[in-house]
């Protein structure tokens, strides 16, 4: 498709869970342009393994569901969005069955069918539907061929946003709104503008911040600052929730252990075969991702080993097989058999609980601009993530900021001009060396002072060596043409310099965010936010 100005109804940066839910609902009210940077099924959303959380099980309920949510969410989440959004799981998941997603069953001694709950750390109860160990991966395949399908919907693989453009910020009379962003087409490295009547980021996490983490490639927190230098607030960015178990092995590049497989029973183990987790929490190895990841933590650097061990090995090659066919067959790919060996593990930067404020319905402080996912920041995580909220919030929020955007859609009918791209004097880069000098400098920096435990000593380098990277990255951005590469860097920086500016202003130890400095948490829970001025301060 020839790179021209386009204008669309409907814009959507992001192919994941959220973005694909938003769009089929939002076919029904015009044309949906989805523009994402590699192949729609990179995203986060693919790689999800263990499931959905929902209320199902007669046993279970919306008040057991809401209250562990809040429980994990350490008195940051908002308990009215907790409610609105587990009330809201059961419609979507009876939708994604409508578009032909199948959940596990099992057959119960009385020979009835019932679906095949999970149950992962903080949950009271059974209530994750799971497609075997590839959740995710189920669904995408699945959406993304209904939205293939669909006449209304356009996938445009290979566009890359590189900043937003509102009213303002090209000078037209009246109240500032997003008119929609510029992109990088990938393949021809032509930059264009799409205007947009409404606009949604779902551009999923940031994992690709830190070294180490469980995200694919694409994680780079586009989404997030892409809306900070717009000037929109941002919150609770200190708040990154490290998965305990991600594979340690030389050849597994982000590969994930799922939950799920402490749900079935394996046990946390040091190197010398003792399990440990009940020195740290007495739901042992059930507990929340936070808790898990710091006695893990801990373990590693008080023997100086370099990974613990997850023992399932009591649980039958059948079953293994069985409920982790996926998971069984990668590890014995790397020589590990589930059934007889236990799976050396280290935590990896997972999933960010702040983003872009945002309503349950996508709404965001710059009208035109919506959020939903894993870059939007509702009130339903809070402090920490309960395990697999992440799909349902997806789901239900990015259906929610579709009938929003059907509601107001009139509102903004005016056709604008966005201006041409300006490339100015900026030339091709002979010194893309810089840029990847300045990508691992940036990540080794936050996984070495702002991980898992923190200190205030060790986030005030961070923030120096941030500021400085950020201002070469800033001259380099201005002498050169624009890559894909570049443009990665300088979003992972800003996102680096956000989460290290949240972290400093939370003297406190509170769900994922741990100060070794304050290790108490604070009587008074309240939500960290940064909202500066569009581009972002330097200094």
């Amino acid at each position: 498709m020839k790179n021209t100005l386009e204008n669309v109804d409907f814009l959507i940066i992001g192919s994941g869970l959220a973005g694909l839910t938003c769009a089929l609902e939002l076919s029904k009210h015009g044309k949906v342009l989805i523009a994402t940077k590699t192949e729609a099924s990179e995203c986060n959303s693919f790689y999800a393994q263990g499931g959905i959380a929902c209320v199902i099980d007669p046993e279970d309920s919306v008040e057991a569901h809401t209250d562990d949510t809040l429980v994990t969410g350490c008195g940051l989440s908002d308990p009215g969005v907790v409610r609105e959004i587990v009330q809201g799981g059961l419609a979507r998941i009876v939708e994604l069955e409508e578009l032909g997603i199948e959940f596990d069953l099992s057959k119960r001694k009385d020979k009835k069918i019932e679906y095949d709950l999970g149950q992962e750390g903080g949950h009271s109860h059974r209530r994750v539907l799971h497609a075997g160990d590839i959740t995710g991966q189920s669904m995408m395949q699945v959406l993304i061929a209904r939205a293939r399908e669909n006449p209304n919907i356009t996938i445009r693989e290979k566009l890359m946003a590189v900043d937003l453009v509102t009213t303002g910020w090209i000078n037209l009379p009246g109240d500032n709104r997003c008119i929609g962003a510029y992109f990088l087409d990938t393949e021809t490295e032509e930059i264009f503008p799409i205007h947009a009547k409404c606009t949604v980021l779902a551009t999923g996490g940031l994992g690709k911040v830190y070294p180490y983490t469980s995200n694919p490639d694409i994680a780079t927190g586009d989404g997030v600052a892409m809306a900070w230098r717009a000037g929109l607030p941002i919150r609770n960015m200190e708040f990154v929730q490290f998965h305990p178990t991600c594979l340690y092995h030389p050849q597994a590049k982000s590969f994930l252990i799922s939950e799920a497989v402490r749900g079935e029973g394996a046990e946390l183990k040091d190197v010398r075969g003792r399990a440990f987790m009940q020195d740290f929490d007495e739901r042992g190895s059930l507990a929340t991702r936070d808790v898990t990841a710091r006695a893990i933590d801990f373990v590693m650097k008080k023997h100086g080993d370099p990974y613990v061990y997850l023992d399932i090995t009591h649980r039958s090659e059948t079953f293994l097989r069985q409920r982790f066919p996926n998971l069984y067959a990668a590890c014995l790919r790397y020589g590990i058999n589930m059934a007889t060996d236990p799976i050396p593990v280290v935590p990896a930067a997972h999933y960010s609980c702040g983003g872009v404020v945002a309503e349950v319905n996508g709404t965001t402080a710059l009208p035109g601009l919506y959020a939903c996912g894993e870059v939007a920041s509702t009130g339903l995580h809070g402090a920490n993530r309960l395990a697999s909220n992440s799909l349902l919030e997806a789901l239900v929020c990015g259906h929610e900021t579709a009938l929003e955007i059907a509601r107001v859609r009139k509102q903004f009918g005016e056709s604008v001009t966005i201006p041409s791209w300006k490339c100015g004097e900026a030339v091709s880069s002979d010194e893309a060396v810089v840029v990847e000098h300045n990508w691992n400098e940036v990540r080794t920096a936050m996984w070495d002072y702002v991980g898992i435990v923190r200190t205030e000593r060790r986030l005030a380098r961070a923030r120096a060596r941030i500021r400085n990277l950020r201002q070469e990255i800033k001259q380099y951005y201005g002498d050169y043409l624009v890559t894909s590469d570049l443009l990665e860097l300088r979003n992972i920086a800003d996102v680096a310099e956000l989460i290290i500016r949240s972290a400093e202003k939370r003297k406190e130890s509170r769900g994922l965010h741990y100060m070794a400095d304050h290790p108490s948490q604070s009587g008074n829970p309240a939500h960290t936010i940064i909202h500066d001025k569009p581009g972002g301060p330097l200094t």
